[in-house]
C-alpha cells in the first residue's frame, strides 16, 4: 500500500499561528488604557490617605484647648501670661501661632497649626443664668477654619 501526499498550494491549506502585528499593537493600547484607569484611582486613594489623621489631629487640639478653658473660672481678673489665665474671659483673643500647652509652651510637633479663641459677651438664659460661648478655631495643613464651640455657665 502506498500513500500519495496530495502537493498543497501556498496559501490555500496552510493554517495562520500567531497574532499580527495590528493585533498585538491594539491589545498592548487597550491594556495600557484599563491600566492607566487602575494606577489613577492608586494614585488617588493613596495621596488622600492621611487626610484623616490630619482632620483627627486638628479636632485633638481644638478640643485640648476648649476644654482647658471651659476648666476655668467663669469670671476673675485679668492675666498676661497664659500661665496665670484663671477664668474664661482671659482667654479672649488668644492667638497661638503653633500649638501652645497651658504653661504657654509650644509643642513639639505641630507647630504647623494656628489656634485662635473667641469668648463671646454673657448671654441670659433662661432662669436668669448666664452663659459665655467659647469658639476655637484651628488652621493647618489640609485644615481651613475647624471650629468648635462651647458654652461656659454662670453658675
Amino acid at each position: 500500500m502506498t500513500v500519495r501526499l496530495k502537493p498543497s498550494v501556498k496559501g490555500t491549506d496552510q493554517q495562520q499561528t500567531g497574532v499580527t502585528l495590528i493585533e498585538l499593537i491594539l491589545s498592548m493600547l487597550i491594556i495600557s488604557i484599563a491600566l492607566l484607569g487602575v494606577l489613577s484611582v492608586i494614585n488617588l486613594t493613596v495621596s488622600h490617605s492621611a487626610d484623616p489623621v490630619v482632620q483627627h489631629q486638628a479636632v485633638a487640639i481644638a478640643e485640648s484647648y476648649l476644654e482647658e478653658i471651659l476648666l476655668q473660672g467663669y469670671s476673675g481678673g485679668s492675666s498676661s501670661a497664659r500661665a496665670n489665665y484663671d477664668d474664661v474671659d482671659d482667654y479672649n483673643g488668644l492667638s497661638d501661632s503653633g500649638v501652645h500647652d497651658q504653661a504657654g509652651n509650644a509643642v513639639t510637633g505641630l507647630s504647623q497649626y494656628n489656634v485662635t479663641v473667641a469668648v463671646s459677651a454673657p448671654t441670659a438664659l433662661s432662669g436668669g443664668v448666664n452663659a459665655k460661648q467659647i469658639s476655637v478655631t484651628v488652621n493647618g495643613p489640609g485644615v481651613s477654619n475647624l471650629r468648635l464651640v462651647g458654652y461656659r455657665a454662670h453658675y
